[in-house]
């Protein structure tokens, strides 16, 4: 597979990755352009994660190639290519100081640091990083501490980080998961807003849930088994045939408006 060209965020050809002799992801095929919203679902093992940590540059192809941002994984600075990349995963969460300042978590992401020690950030960092704190909703929270947020500000206080380095590709990993009704909605309104912006990167989105697929999202790839079962456009995506091949059982979907659910038939 020759280079992709400059409108092409994530290009991967055949790719499979492989683990003690089994196959995470099989033959994958996968094109992102530059102005669109993907979403990923299938079920626990359907390779969804694989996918995003090949996206990631954390994970390599075993066989196939695998182009991010226009750099062919595996050969190509790993370190200088995830600068670029910004990603959401609720195992980040983990590694936050349970004390660091809510802004701290989102302005440390300028040098790359998880807790904030003795770097020293312009003002305009800070500015930034209050300004997408506030645009997700949680400006007010930016002095309080990481831990005494709720598990949806959290989610947010980590997307904001991602958008902090104004990334050229954007990776949500469930970031709906753990939240109760209000909460979900309110991300998935978040996540609307900035799908719909034209200044906000590529992105794509891994969820278990079509209930969790925000408006403005426009392609969806689903899995099972770490192989494609459709992948396009989303209307034409999210049927009932194609998700209950996904899924393994018989399954009714409804759509309203620009929300999707699903049910056992």
């Amino acid at each position: 597979m020759t280079q992709p060209d400059d409108d092409t965020v994530i290009a991967f050809d055949r790719v499979s990755v492989i683990r003690n002799g089994s196959y995470l992801v099989r033959g994958l095929s996968w094109q992102v352009e530059l102005d669109e919203r993907w979403v990923i679902l299938g079920p626990n093992g359907a390779g969804k994660t694989t996918a995003l940590n090949l996206a990631s540059g954390r994970l390599h192809p075993s066989r196939g190639t695998a182009w991010v941002l226009g750099e062919r994984l595996g050969r190509t600075d790993i370190n200088e290519l995830r600068t670029r990349i910004g990603l959401a995963t609720g195992q980040f969460a983990e590694r936050v100081p349970p004390a660091e300042r809510v802004l701290d978590v989102v302005v440390t992401a300028a040098w790359s640091v998880v807790g904030r020690w003795r770097e020293a950030y312009d003002p305009a960092d800070e500015g930034r990083a209050r300004q997408l704190l506030g645009q997700l909703g949680i400006g007010s929270l930016a002095d309080r501490e990481f831990s005494t947020l709720s598990e949806g500000e959290r989610k947010r206080t980590l997307i904001a980080r991602a958008l902090m380095t104004d990334p050229e590709l954007m990776l949500l990993d469930e970031p709906s998961a753990g939240l109760d009704l209000g909460g979900r909605e309110d991300l998935i309104a978040r996540l609307t807003e900035l799908a719909l912006d034209p200044d906000s990167p590529a992105m794509v989105l891994v969820t278990h849930h079509v209930e969790e697929i925000p408006p403005g999202f426009t392609h969806g790839m689903l899995l099972r088994e770490g192989s494609i079962v459709a992948s396009g456009l989303l209307g034409e995506v999210m049927t009932a045939d194609n998700l209950s091949k996904a899924f393994g059982l018989p399954l009714v979907v409804d759509r309203f408006g620009d929300r999707y659910a699903a049910r056992a038939a």
